[in-house]
């Protein structure tokens, strides 16, 4: 009987930082101007639009507040029928024409997708750009509670970087940046 000897060995390959998900990103509000902010992503700082009513710590629907505390990117929307698919590590789904989100407190679908047409909600597929791209959140997902905040979202600015309606806005370019480097496990600190 002949005994062989097998060999082991590994490979490792060397990764950049780059081709692996942040860890975490951090909001903050611009000195002097509630509305306007900053999002630190590892060494890029991000000019970013928030809510007409600045960072809130108790958010309600309507409120205009962005909501401060700690979430999670579930996912990215986006418009197929603009542009190209953004290199990212979050699921992606395509925005349809049917598309909404229920922002109705009273409705047993608040702060989740919905079809437009069986269910009331805000169109996701819109005219203007602002929802080209869309990082879904965890914010008010589990528990939901009826009146603590829907639809806050990342996604693209106004031309002037006016406020939002408590989400968070940048330029295009920022975004596909963000989208490149953000993964589900990226912490996403708003303060």
């Amino acid at each position: 009987m002949i005994r062989m000897k097998t060999l082991e060995f590994s490979i490792t390959y060397r990764t950049n930082l780059r081709d692996r998900p942040l860890s975490s990103i951090t909001i903050r509000t611009a000195a002097g101007n509630s509305r306007r902010g900053w999002l630190v992503a590892d060494r890029q700082i991000i000019p970013v639009a928030l809510g007409r009513g600045g960072i809130k710590a108790d958010k309600r629907e309507g409120d205009g507040g962005t909501p401060r505390g700690t979430f999670h990117p579930l996912r990215l929307w986006w418009r197929a029928d603009r542009h190209p698919r953004p290199r990212t590590f979050l699921p992606v789904r395509a925005i349809g024409p049917d598309d909404g989100w229920c922002e109705d407190p009273a409705n047993r679908h608040y702060n989740q997708a919905v079809r437009l047409g069986r269910e009331g909600g805000d169109r996701l597929q819109r005219d203007d750009h602002l929802y080209d791209f869309i990082i879904e959140i965890d914010h008010n997902t589990r528990p939901r509670i009826a009146g603590r905040g829907s639809a806050v979202f990342l996604h693209l600015a106004r031309d002037n970087f006016g406020p939002t309606a408590g989400c968070v806005s940048m330029t295009r370019p920022a975004m596909l940046r963000l989208l490149a480097r953000i993964g589900p496990k990226t912490r996403i600190v708003i303060e």
